[in-house]
């Protein structure tokens, strides 16, 4: 299926795609696409965490940890890691607030803990409305990364006047003080490769524009290795799920 032009439709239809894209997403992983000791949740997850947040709250002792560890080894049909490197008018300002802050991410954890491991970010219209959108969704994205969790970031926007080089410019600059060429579509898909915490990080960029096929992106797991995210099947899925009404202004 090819990407459709999101700007043809006000911010709360793509919210709609996102939300059950992200579900897409969360299924093909938890449904063998994974190893058996990960799992996905949809998560919303805040800027500013620390160390303390990275696991879950709860309460396990260490022998049912180690009873999860076991579990997953012995019973599941999970994935296995592939080795790197892998081949409009905007709305009113408080509804892109609204759609911002109700925005979830797909989050890989391992049992071992329940730590976080990887990040899925699908871009929206809300994170490029505002520099202090625009700030946060950076800085989240500088945090997690900061903290050897790996990211994969989906950019279906345009860019604007606050990412001329899409989103993937303005985090590359806060985390590396490199600047990054303009693509030659506007678009972008970004796998991030965090190394141990505080340790350097990789990017694998896709440039795509509308009309495209979405590629498989590279969803690392832990450093030098990844699962392949079938972007284009979960997109697709997500898609059909929209009304018909807005299927047929998009598809126009």
């Amino acid at each position: 299926m090819p990407i459709h032009d999101w700007s043809r439709v006000d911010a709360g239809i793509f919210h709609d795609l996102h939300h059950a894209w992200i579900e897409e997403i969360k299924r093909a992983l938890n449904s063998g696409l994974l190893p058996p000791e990960y799992y996905a949740m949809a998560e919303q997850q805040a800027i500013a965490f620390g160390p303390d947040v990275l696991t879950l709250q709860a309460g396990e002792a260490a022998g049912e940890e180690e009873d999860d560890v076991r579990d997953a080894a012995e019973g599941g049909h999970g994935g296995s890691l592939l080795l790197a490197p892998p081949e409009v008018e905007l709305t009113a300002e408080a509804d892109m607030e609204f759609y911002r802050r109700k925005q979830s991410s797909v989050i890989v954890r391992h049992v071992t803990g329940d730590r976080i491991v990887s990040v899925v970010e699908i871009v929206s219209r809300g994170n490029k409305s505002s520099n202090a959108a625009m700030r946060a969704f950076v800085e989240k994205a500088a945090e997690f990364l900061l903290h050897g969790v790996h990211l994969l970031v989906v950019d279906l926007q345009a860019p604007g006047a606050r990412d001329p080089h899409g989103i993937h410019g303005n985090i590359w600059d806060d985390i590396t003080g490199q600047a990054y060429a303009k693509p030659d579509k506007p678009l972008t898909l970004a796998a991030y490769e965090s190394g141990s915490a505080g340790g350097s990080t990789r990017a694998y960029v896709q440039p795509v524009a509308v009309g495209d096929r979405l590629p498989d992106m590279p969803l690392f797991l832990e450093p030098g290795a990844h699962v392949l995210l079938p972007l284009n099947v979960t997109y697709e899925r997500a898609f059909a799920a929209l009304p018909r009404r807005w299927r047929r202004v998009l598809e126009a």
